[in-house]
Order: C-alpha cells, then sequence, then structure tokens
C-alpha cells in the first residue's frame, strides 16, 4: 500500500526515507546566493555586539534518498516576537497555500496547521500576538494516547500523523496542550501531492517535512524571511554551531507551557 506520509513503515513508529516530487518555486541555487548574502549583512552595534538578520541558508541539509533520519538532529524554530508584527499573518497564508489548506466558512472547525494567537498577561495586561503550531514535543502526549500508532514522532523530532492507519478518534486532539492539530470533517479536492489530507482523519504542522527532507525551510520560515518581519528561525537544535543554537544559548527563549515536561521543539523569544 503506497504510504500517505514520507519517513514512515507500516506501524507509523519507525522511519524511512521516500522519493519525492519537486517543491514549485524551490531552486537550491537561489536560496544558497541569498543565503551567502544574508549571513554576511551583520551590523557592528557596539563593541562585541552584532545585529544579524534571519540568515537565509537553509540549515536543513538534503540526505541522500535511501538514508534514514537520524536522532543525531533535532529540528526546531526559533520565533521571535519582537520582529512578529501582531497584523502580519504571513505565515498562514505561507502555510495554507504550502500544504493545501482551505477553510469551509466554519473557523471553528476548519483545518489550521498555523494560527496567530494573542497571549496576555493577566496581572500587567501586557499582550503579544504569535504563531502557534504542533510544538513538535519531544515527549509529544499526542503519541502516548493514540491507540493505533497513527500519531508518531521521526528521529529527528518531528511529529505527523499516518492517515492510513488514523480512525478519527480525536483522543490526540484532547491530549493535545496546544491546540494544535484539527479533524477534517469535509471531503476534500485538489490535495497536495506532499500533503495528502482525508476525511475522518486528524491532522497537524508537519513542519514542512517535505522540504526538509530536501534540504529546504519549512514554507512559514521562508515567507516570514521574504515578505515578513524575519521572525522565525528553523534549525537543528542538536548542532551546536547551528544558528537556531547560538541563539538559544546566548538569549533568553521560553518554550510555551515549559512546565509540562513535553521539550517542545518550538521556542519564542521576547515573550
Amino acid at each position: 500500500m503506497q504510504r500517505l506520509l514520507p519517513g514512515m513503515n507500516d506501524m507509523g513508529r519507525k522511519t524511512k526515507n521516500r522519493k519525492f516530487k519537486e517543491i514549485p518555486g524551490f531552486d537550491p541555487q537561489r536560496r544558497s546566493f541569498l543565503g551567502a548574502m544574508a549571513a554576511a549583512a551583520g551590523v557592528t552595534l557596539a563593541p562585541g555586539v552584532m545585529l544579524y538578520g534571519i540568515a537565509r541558508t537553509s540549515p536543513a541539509k538534503a540526505r541522500a534518498l535511501d538514508a534514514a533520519v537520524s536522532s543525531d538532529v533535532r529540528w526546531g524554530m526559533l520565533i521571535d516576537l519582537g520582529r512578529c508584527d501582531n497584523g502580519c499573518d504571513d505565515c498562514v497564508t505561507a502555510c495554507a497555500t504550502e500544504n493545501g489548506i482551505g477553510g469551509h466558512g466554519r473557523p471553528a472547525t476548519d483545518a489550521q496547521w498555523i494560527r496567530k494567537i494573542e497571549v496576555s498577561d493577566p496581572q500587567t495586561g501586557a499582550s503579544k500576538s504569535l504563531p502557534m503550531m504542533c510544538q513538535h514535543c519531544a515527549d509529544p502526549p499526542c503519541v502516548d494516547v493514540c491507540p493505533t500508532g497513527a500519531s508518531f514522532k521521526r528521529a529527528d523530532g518531528i511529529v505527523l500523523v499516518d492517515k492510513h492507519t488514523c480512525i478519527g478518534c480525536r483522543y490526540c486532539m484532547m491530549a493535545c496542550p496546544y491546540k494544535a492539530r484539527s479533524f477534517v470533517h469535509e471531503v476534500l479536492e485538489d490535495q497536495k501531492p506532499h500533503a495528502p489530507r482525508g476525511k475522518g482523519t486528524v491532522e497537524s504542522c508537519t513542519m514542512c517535512v517535505h522540504r526538509i527532507d530536501v534540504g529546504g525551510d519549512p514554507a512559514c520560515v521562508e515567507a516570514c524571511s521574504d515578505t515578513g518581519g524575519g521572525a522565525m528561525l528553523f534549525g537543528d537544535l542538536n548542532d551546536p554551531d547551528s544558528e537556531i543554537s547560538k541563539r538559544v544559548a546566548t538569549y533568553a527563549t521560553q518554550q510555551i507551557r515549559a512546565d509540562l515536561g513535553l521539550d517542545p521543539g518550538v521556542r519564542y523569544r521576547n515573550l
């Protein structure tokens, strides 16, 4: 049986690579050129202090198509809310375009892989707007409660759903403290080959695994860098030399509901 999602076997637990179709509009040579230009765009503010834009070099290195994902890598995201405009939803639009997600006039139940939410401090009244998606936890509760193994985590930290084995019980939706999963209520047409979806199944952000596996960035990160405020940075949290690891080590960052001990792969700065 042909698998719906990249990087899974019949049990939905172990992973192996698949061949994917070329991503429309994705030009590795152009991305490499832009990355080289952006990497040199540091501005000195004071002795020892440099201001950098979001590096456009792609942190994901394309694997050989017959190579399995490895736990040596843990993909993650850093979102700087100091750069995230309250009125900007370019990341949401890019995700919908990339993965073929459309509304049906029912906002309460329409699928959403990434959304902008408002969080506020009840004591001070201060509020922030932030992108919220699957947090790709190191210890995901959605995987723990899934009765069929449809919810699973790849070795590189990306949490996915096998639509072939999902029975639509929605236990994972109840278990997710981030309300990051959606249930598909309608028959869907004109789907993207890299993001198959089906009525009666649960879905959520895949961190654009089809892009990552060929050395690209998630669509939301690319859109934020191109037309947004450059608030989103993607990379390998296990690599101390990666830009995301350097920033996490240098600046104070937060995980949403860190008290739950789930170790989300998405971190926020200036929250």
